[in-house]
């Protein structure tokens, strides 16, 4: 059942526990207690509203920044990770395989602050080997919804 749960509620977290227990065919204090249980085993971390800020007045500037770090002695990439996500501007960090280490990801009003936030925070930090930076230019699909209306193209019949 917590499959069918976290399914359902990855989907749409704003689900009443009385149409999820509908939905799935169980007692509305089975689902309640069962979701309980995920969010104190931390299997279930928060809930999260997706914006798509290119159709309000807001700037926002989507970055992923890959990291090459040297891991330290006796705590692997665990402590340098942990360094990193706590700066408040960092959304999110990921281990990687493949040519760098981490690959950090911050949301900033303008080019120019995450500028000063890797120069400023990031690089100078003593593990840090070396970051680029990549800027998102546009979001067509995040977190498996699609946040843009694709346009057809329209092309006239021509007939001889």
């Amino acid at each position: 059942m917590r499959e069918k749960i976290l399914a359902v509620i990855e989907k749409n977290s704003r689900i009443a526990v009385k149409d999820l227990a509908v939905l799935l065919g169980e007692p509305e204090e089975t689902v309640a207690e069962e979701i309980a249980a995920m969010e104190q085993e931390k299997v279930i971390c928060g809930y999260h509203t997706l914006i798509n800020w290119d159709n309000t007045s807001e700037e926002k500037v989507t970055a992923l920044i890959e990291v090459k770090v040297t891991p330290q002695r006796g705590q692997g990439f665990d402590k340098i990770a942990e360094r990193i996500y706590k700066f408040p501007e960092v959304n999110a960090v990921y281990l990687m395989s493949g040519g760098f280490d981490f690959t950090v990801i911050i949301e900033e009003k303008t080019m120019r602050e995450v500028a000063q936030f890797v120069s400023d925070k990031l690089a100078p930090m003593d593990a840090i080997l070396s970051t680029a930076t990549h800027f998102v230019l546009k979001k067509y699909k995040d977190h498996g919804t699609v946040l843009v209306d694709m346009v057809r193209e329209e092309r006239m019949l021509v007939t001889p």
